[in-house]
């Protein structure tokens, strides 16, 4: 008998005290009264969202011509660079073969020489006695000149591929791999001793470094099909972006994909805004940014939260505070523009007016 008092008594003292404040905060509803918001002026905004990330507009793959071991690196990720400073230097390695087959070609252009140029002193002298045309000796006189041509470019192959270093009509060739634009080293895709594949017509080559110029920067990203209609090019956008949560950057759009594409079932349009420089910000390659374009914008205007609005049979109504304490009635409104949050009021409802909020749905 005493164990089921104990339990009892506090039972009944909690449920007490939660009786005790409904009813106090039913008393206190009373006494506030409905609530109300007031019709104010402000800026009102339509946007579309763009989910992307900030690049370079311009990222250039760094490859070489010639083949070898790299011997030496002059540039590192996140330094700047001139065009035609020096960034890597590559030691030719030739196989074996490769070389044997310079070496023999070499032989082969000094033998072709060597006969050339007795077929043309035999064709000097038949043309100084008069039996040879000058024709046939035109053509003698050429083949020579293309045997010494060859002999040339087996000479320079062999010597780069010894020295890695030639001398061709004043221009000097050599295998250290030069900046071919202005700009910051993003990726160094190579370390000393790692062999290289050159680019050819019929082969890629080894990609060495990634170089871009950071001063053109361009915001790539998505937008939802259901926004893409309301899309115009040269729209102002604002970007938003991730690392740097206090700072906004101004955009322009600047290409929207014809075509769409899947994106974790949903479809998506690619989207391309310039960003606009700002004075003493830093963005880097790779930053995850928000972009909001901007489809329409009203300031000064009236406005209410929308979600005291009523949308009903193409109308829209909202309710006011009746000229008896305690009753509302309901009031037809024309609406204009809406964010989302606040919504445009064209005509209904005058500045300071106020306007009830929707009663709260209590949960049993």
């Amino acid at each position: 008998m005493k164990k089921t008092l104990l339990i009892g008594i506090p039972v009944l003292m909690v449920v007490g005290v939660v009786i005790f404040l409904k009813a106090k905060g039913f008393s206190k509803k009373q006494s506030q009264g409905p609530a109300t918001v007031k019709v104010t002026r402000g800026t009102i905004v339509e946007k579309a969202l763009a989910v992307g990330k900030i690049e370079p507009e311009h990222e250039v793959s760094v490859k070489s011509k010639v083949s070898g071991i790299v011997e030496h690196l002059y540039a590192d990720v996140g330094d700047r660079v001139r065009k035609g400073q020096p960034l890597i230097d590559i030691k030719p390695e030739p196989t074996p073969l490769e070389f044997a087959e310079s070496k023999r070609n070499l032989e082969l252009a000094e033998v072709e020489l060597e006969v050339a140029g007795k077929d043309l002193d035999r064709a000097r002298e038949l043309k100084e006695k008069g039996l040879m045309a000058q024709e046939a000796y035109d053509k003698v006189e050429q083949r020579y000149k293309e045997a010494l041509l060859r002999k040339r470019l087996a000479q320079e192959r062999l010597a780069l591929l010894e020295s890695g270093k030639i001398k061709i009509a004043d221009r000097n060739i050599e295998t250290v791999i030069r900046a071919p634009i202005d700009g910051y080293v993003l990726e160094r895709l190579v370390n000393v001793g790692d062999p290289v594949v050159p680019l050819t017509s019929y082969q890629a080559g080894t990609e060495l470094m990634k170089l871009a110029d950071m001063e053109n920067l361009i915001f790539r990203g998505t937008v939802d099909e259901i926004d893409v209609g309301k899309l115009r090019e040269g729209m102002p956008v604002q970007i938003k972006i991730g690392a740097l949560s206090d700072v906004n950057i101004e955009g322009k759009l600047l290409k929207i994909s014809p075509k769409s594409r899947k994106v974790e079932n949903a479809t998506v349009f690619d989207v391309e805004i310039a960003v606009f420089h700002r004075p003493g910000v830093t963005l880097r390659s790779g930053y995850s940014a928000n972009a909001d374009i901007i489809l329409k914008k009203k300031q000064d205007v009236l406005m209410i939260p929308e979600r005291v609005v009523e949308f009903r049979n193409d109308s829209t109504f909202v309710r006011v505070p009746g000229p008896v304490e305690g009753e509302s009635v309901e009031k037809a409104i024309e609406t204009g523009l809406s964010d989302g949050i606040n919504i445009e009021v064209v005509s209904g409802l005058a500045e300071g007016e106020e306007v009830l909020e929707k009663p709260e749905k209590e949960i049993e």
